[in-house]
């Protein structure tokens, strides 16, 4: 089977590595995070300009409509330039998602802006009970006239920092657990009743913890009654770019560990000569093409009935390979392995955070297996 890319893909590829070659290394990556939002607004608004937020959307609404194959050939370029802008939640998740259920009257005001980053959306959907049982839902919608009343807690809106609305899940009916009965809403952020806080996870990026009093939204605000078949559809395509990038920040501390072993003497030799650490280096350099070739089975199964599958099989050993991969890479950097002063540091956290959201890799593994929805 032929994988590599085609002339479009190529070309893809190389206008995400440029944009990682002129505007990344790793103090200007620190300064980055160090922002409000915990990213670059000057580089969304470039990434904009570029065409690569736009991507990911269908073209009949002005992306590029990209498959499997190019959002994970940019994902990969940019977990390998440890790329902070938030694009596989507020585009691939939050930004599709929004495309694909909002009315017309809601996407001719919000979906240009959104294509070319004048606006970003987050979704606010995980609660602090779902303990990765993402039907698991408390918040609460209830009539208000020709409109919605929405009363909850959503503590893990990543990527919320800055964002410009919220898309809310809110039960309708039913009780926590319950599959059916979740809806959709659109929250303007500011709009009154409607609280944000910001905080930090682990890798730096910022999210947001979002309060719901009583918010009153307009009828046409509801996006859809079946949250969670939208989500889950996607959610795939999210889990896929997530699992691209976490491949490619695997490649690049691989790599950055292996000249360092070649260069970094010890008891008169270089750390790369000493067999006990070349057997360690080689395991993981098998887990980086095990990753490969289940990535790979996800793109060829794209447009199939398997390939929602075949996502959840690699993001959940992509998940667990990635850490243990982390770990071995700073010990053999050491204590300064766990520093912000090298890449392996900042990359092991993106790696724990992907790992672990928005479930962890035994979730992953059970819905490969078909003991989840």
């Amino acid at each position: 089977m032929n994988f590599d890319l085609s002339e479009d893909e190529e070309m893809l590829k190389a206008l995400t590595e440029r944009f990682v070659t002129d505007h990344y290394d790793h103090d200007s990556r620190r300064a980055f995070l160090a922002e409000p939002a915990g990213f670059s607004s000057a580089n969304w608004e470039l990434l904009g300009e570029l065409g690569l937020i736009a991507a990911p959307f269908p073209e009949e609404l002005g992306g590029l409509g990209l498959d499997a194959t190019g959002i994970a050939t940019v994902f990969e370029a940019l977990g390998r330039g440890l790329v902070v802008e938030p694009l596989a939640e507020a585009v691939v998740m939050a930004g599709r998602l929004f495309a694909a259920t909002a009315p017309e009257s809601l996407q001719g005001e919000w979906l240009d802006d959104l294509l070319t980053g004048g606006k970003r959306l987050a979704l606010a959907h995980a609660e602090a009970k779902a303990r990765d049982g993402l039907a698991w839902v408390e918040t609460v919608a209830a009539v208000d006239g020709e409109g919605w009343k929405l009363t909850g807690s959503k503590p893990y809106c990543a990527a919320g920092g800055g964002a410009d609305g919220f898309i809310v899940s809110a039960r309708l009916s039913g009780a926590p657990g319950d599959v059916d009965g979740v809806a959709l809403f659109l929250v303007r952020a500011g709009t009154p009743g409607a609280s944000a806080r910001d905080w930090h996870m682990a890798d730096g990026s910022v999210a947001t913890s979002l309060e719901l009093d009583g918010v009153t939204v307009p009828g046409d605000h509801k996006l859809t009654e079946d949250a969670f078949g939208a989500i889950a559809a996607t959610g795939d395509l999210a889990a896929l770019a997530r699992s691209a990038e976490a491949l490619g920040i695997m490649e690049r501390i691989f790599a950055e560990t292996i000249d360092y072993l070649r260069t970094r003497d010890q008891f008169g030799a270089a750390l790369g000569s000493f067999q006990a650490i070349q057997h360690r280096m080689v395991a993981q350099y098998a887990a980086i093409e095990q990753c490969r070739a289940l990535l790979n089975l996800a793109l060829v199964s794209w447009g199939s009935d398997d390939f929602a599958n075949a996502v959840h099989g690699a993001r959940a050993y992509i998940a667990e390979a990635s850490v243990t991969l982390g770990h071995e890479m700073i010990q053999f950097h050491g204590g300064m392995g766990v520093t912000d002063e090298l890449a392996i540091g900042g990359g092991h956290k993106r790696l724990l955070v992907l790992s672990r959201w928005p479930e962890g890799p035994l979730a992953a593994l059970d819905r490969y297996a078909g003991l989840l929805n």
